[in-house]
């Protein structure tokens, strides 16, 4: 299995995020770690110390925390789960809150996979997007990690960002890759609801024309909605796709090779942990707000602070945890304890067998490697083609999909337009 540790820390909540993270002092942060260890002890415990493949220590920002709590935290997951040789351990890390010292002890603590939020080479993209780093920044510290050892690093880039242009975007790839990391992570920015992009950029948000700026009278169209005019404009869609297609072409020509729909990486390089989502290895999330897939079942813990630090934090908080032990092959009263033990643990449901079957298409076909038919006879019982032939067939023919030696996987085309390719696996009721 695979483990996730959530650390929601950050210096500065970023314009674009919406994932559960937020600045905190060290008494908070020391709170919430005494709560954090004390949970790896108690699912140590109640997977009956389970065999661990890959550990993703993620946020966030996990680099603002003070080393030694790092440490300690592997130390208990060395301790109460069975790691195994040669396990992938990575630890997300942002430029401006990373040092050579740290660098030096992620690597004592026994990480060896490095995972740096740069998302631009350009200053001014960085400045719109609230990043606490310079491209001069991430640079130094790049440098700072090859120093201290660490020979995988994933570099996460985002396009499509205010005011970026094609051009731009070619010039942070070119600039990556001329770095020659092991992996790099290329998104398109995603304007999520709750955000302040969203009151920036979000649904039915406009850019006031030039003549109506120049009245500066403040008065706007009926149903238009306000928008600060120093923001600049998000490219157009036609834009966006230019970049989607010249990130596969410059990252293809420097040697990098695309395993899924936004990851490349060199030969042997791709992420473990990320992939284990993907075919649907069990995993289990830890820490507050971590989703977990284990024995069948999806669950997630509190995703409020204070919740989570009396549930978690309390002595005894989960149950009788260590006196009921689950494994991911268990029946399904194994699988009900795992959960219920836990008082901070809320949001479970039981996988039914189509919605596994679902998941097994629409995980797997991100790859680009595809699923293979094989796999899907082993999870459950049947051949590929009983459940989806018309589907595959129709697919195959409109050139979204192709036939390969051991199942299938997306054309170039069916990657480019995935998510309306995907929805055609939901099965109906």
């Amino acid at each position: 299995m695979e483990l996730y540790i959530h650390i929601p820390f950050c210096v500065r909540k970023c314009g674009y995020c919406d994932f559960l993270s937020f600045p905190a002092d060290a008494a908070a942060q020391e709170a919430y770690m005494e709560a954090l260890l004390r949970e790896v002890k108690w699912a140590g415990g109640a997977s009956g110390k389970g065999a661990v493949e890959t550990v993703f220590i993620g946020g966030g920002t996990p680099s603002v925390l003070e080393t030694g709590w790092i440490r300690r935290l592997l130390d208990a997951v060395y301790h109460c789960f069975s790691v195994a040789e040669g396990a992938e351990i990575t630890i997300e890390a942002n430029p401006g809150a990373l040092t050579g010292e740290k660098l030096r002890d992620y690597r004592g603590a026994g990480i060896n996979r490095l995972s740096m939020g740069l998302q631009s080479m350009d200053n001014r993209e960085l400045y719109e997007l609230g990043r606490i780093h310079t491209a001069e920044e991430f640079l130094e510290n790049y440098y700072m990690a090859r120093e201290a050892g660490f020979d995988n690093i994933n570099i996460d880039l985002m396009s499509a960002l205010p005011g970026q242009t094609t051009q731009s975007w070619e010039e942070t790839l070119g600039r990556t890759a001329e770095l020659s990391p092991e992996h790099i992570s290329a998104y398109s920015l995603m304007i999520e609801e709750g955000t302040p992009f969203w009151e920036r950029y979000g649904e039915g948000r406009e850019f006031l024309p030039e003549r109506e700026k120049a009245a500066g009278d403040g008065s706007l169209p009926p149903g238009r909605k306000p928008l600060a005019w120093s923001c600049p404009p998000l490219p157009s869609e036609e834009e966006d796709r230019a970049m989607y297609h010249r990130t596969k072409e410059l990252l293809a020509e420097a040697g990098y090779g695309r395993y899924e729909i936004s990851n490349y990486a060199r030969p042997g390089y791709e992420c473990r942990h990320n992939v284990g989502y993907w075919t649907r290895v069990p995993y289990l999330g830890l820490g507050l707000g971590a989703a977990s897939f284990y024995g069948g079942e999806r669950f997630s813990n509190v995703r409020e602070m204070g919740r989570y630090l009396a549930l978690a934090g309390q002595e005894g908080g989960a149950g009788h945890a260590g006196e009921e032990k689950a494994s991911a092959g268990g029946g399904a009263g194994e699988r009900g304890r795992f959960f219920g033990t836990a008082s901070w643990r809320e949001e479970a449901w039981e996988l039914s067998g189509q919605d596994a079957m679902e998941e097994f298409m629409f995980l797997g076909l991100r790859l680009t490697a595809g699923i293979r038919a094989e796999d899907f006879r082993h999870a459950f019982g049947r051949e590929i083609e009983s459940v989806y032939g018309s589907v595959l067939e129709r697919l195959t023919g409109q050139g979204l999909l192709v036939r390969t030696e051991s199942g299938w996987r997306l054309s170039e085309w069916g990657l480019d337009v995935s998510n309306r390719v995907l929805a055609e696996f939901l099965l109906e009721e």
